[in-house]
């Protein structure tokens, strides 16, 4: 299965979803946003109203949540909470929950089985090519400056540039110290900084490594 999948890891704003769904689009592969699997428990805890930095609180909703990604739609326990998990609120919390190993375990165990039914998939995320799929046919690391990630997320849901660059680079911080599974190009991945770059102009470069990997 490992040589159906593309595993596109970055930080916060990378453009790594847009850039994502386009790659799945050219390989006819289905495509994963692991980071709404995520979100799906933060809302759970906020809704649960435990503290998002307890993971003894915290785990045992990762564990028994059934998350459902299916493109632009996504379930939680049956119930479609597509636009519920961009909220604000879900994204305050959504960092501190992720750090938590046993929700990353849980979380990590959803994914690879998303995938196994599926066959193979564009996956994105933070530990997809290191933790998750490590033997991923393709591995991807898409950065970009801080300061273009904070003008795009801004241009995206508006906001002050440089609180919005603040709250990107404490992510950053949170992402590549944590414990579990932390925030790092995977050896063998091939480095893209989006940097001055259009998305077409990404997007035509993996999956023109993609086919050169792949024989299609």
């Amino acid at each position: 299965m490992t040589d159906r999948i593309i595993a596109i890891d970055g930080p916060a704003g990378a453009g790594k979803s847009t850039v994502a769904k386009a790659v799945a689009q050219c390989s006819g592969l289905p495509y994963l946003d692991t980071g709404a699997m995520y979100r799906c428990i933060a809302l759970s805890v906020i809704r649960a109203g435990i503290d998002p930095s307890d993971e003894r609180a915290v785990a045992p909703i990762a564990e028994s949540a059934v998350v459902d990604v299916d493109g632009a739609t996504v379930r939680l326990d049956g119930e479609d909470v597509s636009t519920l998990i961009r909220g604000t609120d879900v994204s305050s919390v959504v960092s501190t929950i992720a750090v938590h190993s046993r929700v990353r375990t849980a979380m990590r165990l959803q994914q690879q089985a998303w995938v196994a039914v599926r066959g193979g998939a564009v996956v994105e995320g933070r530990d997809i090519s290191t933790v998750v799929f490590p033997n991923a046919l393709l591995k991807v690391f898409l950065t970009a400056s801080a300061h273009e990630r904070a003008r795009r997320r801004v241009e995206q849901v508006g906001g002050d540039i440089d609180e919005t660059a603040a709250a990107i680079a404490e992510r950053d911080r949170s992402d590549s110290t944590r414990t579990d599974s932390p925030l790092r190009p995977a050896e063998g991945a091939v480095h893209i900084d989006s940097s001055g770059t259009t998305v077409d102009e990404v997007v035509s470069a993996i999956c023109a490594e993609w086919k050169a990997r792949s024989g299609g």
